[in-house]
């Protein structure tokens, strides 16, 4: 079973930035996709960035030209550099990664930004 953890959220003022980070329980090399999903109260659940396996990304246009989605394989790692931050950006924040079409989760961690 595949194991995600992400870390690095907090609380931060508008304007600012984080980095998160999810260390993945198997080799990067063998996921399709790594990537974030986020999901603030009262909402569905949404796609923030993805990171294809041979490089290409994904971004929602809220977050383009601010957010960065980038992967390290050979330590199983993918982080999402966040600058510019909104109050619109706070949410549980979820690591996902796809192996042979199956979907796996990580806890989430929280990102809360105060105006």
């Amino acid at each position: 079973q595949v194991q995600l953890v992400e870390s690095g959220g907090g609380l931060v003022r508008a304007g600012g930035s984080l980095r998160l980070s999810c260390v993945a329980s198997e080799s990067g090399f063998s996921f399709d996709t790594m990537g974030w999903y986020r999901q603030a109260p009262g909402n569905q659940r949404e796609m923030v960035a993805l990171s294809r396996r041979w490089g290409s990304n994904n971004y929602a246009d809220s977050v383009v030209g601010r957010f960065t989605i980038s992967r390290d394989n050979p330590k199983n790692t993918v982080y999402l550099q966040m600058n510019g931050l909104k109050t619109d950006d706070t949410a549980v924040y979820y690591c996902v990664a796809n192996q042979r079409q199956v979907d796996y989760w990580g806890q989430g961690t929280q990102v809360t930004v105060s105006s």
